[in-house]
């Protein structure tokens, strides 16, 4: 097949979207297909041209755009198949406030958090136990993330990251373990059907906090796969990955992250719908628990995203 690969793009993720496309640029080669590689460094006004002749496009954009669902949905508006979910489950998935109320809605156990979007007066304080993390509502990869261990240290940290971002979700720290585990979807009969992949204990090489420094420094945290946790808390951690991708609507992949204090139930923190893919990634090594090699993988979710494209057509 000829192939778009779309990766860059102009988030501050940029330079882990373009790490990760040379993975994937090399697996689909390998492959046999014929790879075009398209950056959408400033604007997306490009695309429709790129993706002309194209059989396919596969999207590895982190951040806005691709996260977002926005190149989701001008792929679909063009004709073109993709991997991974659909604009709204994208959408949903980034925005973390949009995110944490449907999986409540679920059932589905998640930190306490307020959602900040301005810069509260000076001296405001929460109504939570600190320690608490500020993250971006929308960003990814652990970037403008803070934690705030006391309250006098909360209005530096607020200063500091909304003069670089919009909005902030304010969240209850959860102390535990941190694991990760992906779903991913197989064809059966024409149809997909989602699974949850192995689990991942992570332990950062700090000992503090799985960071943007942690999660693409070599060496930075060890990465455990299968996790090492009682069969128990691996099935329902899987269980939870597994209904909070249902609860997106997502198709394709997706990985979730969560915290596992030693007493109580795992704690959902976020879900991640263009997970990162470069051949050391945690939804590689997931898949590799499973007998799926990294080529196999992606050529998977080409296949399920060919599938998908198939089935909205017959829909429509």
């Amino acid at each position: 097949m000829n192939i778009l690969l779309i990766a860059g793009g102009w988030s501050s993720e940029r330079e882990v979207s373009l790490s990760g496309g040379k993975g994937i640029h090399k697996a689909l080669e390998a492959l046999g297909h014929k790879v075009t590689l398209h950056d959408p460094v400033r604007s997306l006004d490009g695309l429709p041209g790129a993706v002309r002749g194209k059989d396919f496009a596969f999207i590895n954009l982190h951040g806005s755009p691709g996260e977002d669902g926005l190149v989701q949905a001008m792929l679909e508006q063009l004709g073109c198949p993709y991997q991974g979910a659909g604009p709204a489950a994208s959408m949903l998935a980034l925005n973390k406030a949009a995110a944490k109320a449907l999986f409540m809605g679920a059932g589905l156990n998640t930190a306490p958090y307020i959602l900040l979007n301005a810069r509260p007066d000076k001296g405001w304080q929460p109504e939570m136990a600190y320690p608490l993390f500020i993250k971006s509502n929308t960003g990814g990869s652990s970037l403008h993330m803070e934690k705030v261990e006391r309250p006098e240290d909360l209005d530096g940290a607020l200063d500091r990251l909304f003069a670089v971002n919009a909005a902030f979700l304010l969240e209850s720290a959860v102390n535990g373990r941190e694991i990760t585990c992906g779903v991913l979807g197989r064809l059966e009969n024409g149809a997909e059907v989602p699974e949850a992949l192995p689990t991942i204990l992570i332990k950062p090489a700090t000992g503090k906090v799985f960071d943007y420094t942690s999660k693409y420094t070599p060496g930075g945290a060890e990465e455990l796969c299968p996790a090492p946790v009682p069969d128990t808390l691996n099935k329902k951690i899987q269980a939870m990955a597994l209904a909070a991708h249902q609860a997106l609507g997502i198709t394709g992949y997706s990985r979730s992250d969560f915290m596992a204090p030693e007493n109580g139930d795992p704690v959902l923190l976020e879900v991640n719908t263009l997970p990162g893919m470069t051949p050391t990634s945690l939804i590689p090594q997931e898949a590799a628990a499973v007998g799926l090699s990294y080529e196999q993988l992606v050529q998977r979710l080409v296949d399920l995203g060919l599938a998908r494209h198939k089935k909205r057509r017959h829909d429509y």
